[in-house]
């Protein structure tokens, strides 16, 4: 009997993080298949002839899948794609990277959010009735941005996004009220918010979700994690503004910012918990820096 291969699916993958974990995947495990998720299908092809030229070994494990999180049908067609490949079996994924995000330049935070939490929303919604029961993993890649924004949030907002029993309408009603906020050009920080960070809440809800979930499938292994300060599309901005080099600015290569995912998804872990980019347990409302103990509180 052959044996199953661990079909594995990483959203926003045709380049930085995503496409270094797709990478990190199929090097670390060559018993995994991985569908490389990206909006652009063009983009997708791409990348997955850039690897496959590197090592063309991978050709029967690794598939481009058009997967735009920001867009309900093209989840809903994504996920029935995958469905569609394994038509004998009810549970074909072994894991979900949600690794799509983008940064507040991007867009206004009701653009921010729609990527980089309800996106992450959708993909679970869509592809958890896809994972294997009992062995299925999800691993959502957040950000220190989410800690670190409530380390400087009220304590009820602290507690409203950190609590075990947190609920995803809990979640939106934090989001809905500072996107009223937002529209009405309130004082954030007079509400208990960290100024106007809509990348910091968006990674801070991720965080919430992963808890969230954690809770509704138990028989599932979901966590979140920081993949750290990378050098990306999203950062490199960063450098330029500021006159100095990645490097001067503590940025590392992609392939850094895989190491804390790829043990989420293949290594010994819990659940329901958010990981340093080191692979450590880390507080949800603090920062804690590579290298120190590990958090073990609740």
């Amino acid at each position: 009997m052959s044996r199953k291969l661990k079909a594995v699916l990483v959203t926003g993958a045709n380049k930085g993080i995503g496409l270094a974990i797709v990478g990190a995947t199929l090097e670390a495990d060559d018993s995994t298949v991985v569908f490389l998720g990206s909006r652009d299908p063009v983009r997708g092809e791409s990348a997955r002839a850039g690897l496959l030229a590197e090592h063309p070994e991978w050709a029967g494990r690794l598939y481009a899948l058009t997967l735009d999180v920001a867009d309900d049908a093209s989840v809903e067609n994504a996920a029935t794609e995958i469905a569609s490949r394994y038509p004998d079996d009810p549970h074909p994924l072994y894991g979900v990277v949600n690794n799509a995000g983008i940064s507040a330049e991007a867009g206004d935070m009701r653009t921010v959010l729609n990527v980089n939490v309800y996106g992450v929303h959708r993909v679970c919604e869509a592809f958890i009735p896809l994972l294997e029961q009992g062995s299925g993993r999800v691993v959502n890649v957040a950000s220190a941005s989410g800690p670190s924004f409530l380390s400087r949030c009220r304590p009820d907002i602290q507690t409203a996004l950190t609590r075990a029993d947190v609920t995803w309408a809990g979640i939106e009603k934090i989001m809905h009220r500072c996107l009223a906020l937002e529209a009405q050009g309130g004082d954030f920080e007079a509400e208990g918010f960290a100024g106007e960070s809509s990348y910091g809440l968006s990674k801070a809800c991720v965080n919430a979700y992963t808890i969230n979930l954690a809770r509704s499938y138990p028989d599932l292994r979901i966590n979140s994690c920081t993949p750290g300060y990378i050098e990306t599309d999203m950062t490199r901005p960063l450098a330029t503004a500021s006159g100095s080099s990645a490097d001067e600015l503590g940025m590392k290569p992609a392939a850094e910012g895989a190491k804390a995912p790829l043990h989420l998804l293949l290594g010994d872990v819990g659940t329901g918990w958010y990981y340093g980019s080191d692979a450590v347990r880390s507080p949800l409302d603090r920062y804690r820096s590579p290298g120190e103990p590990a958090y073990e509180g609740k």
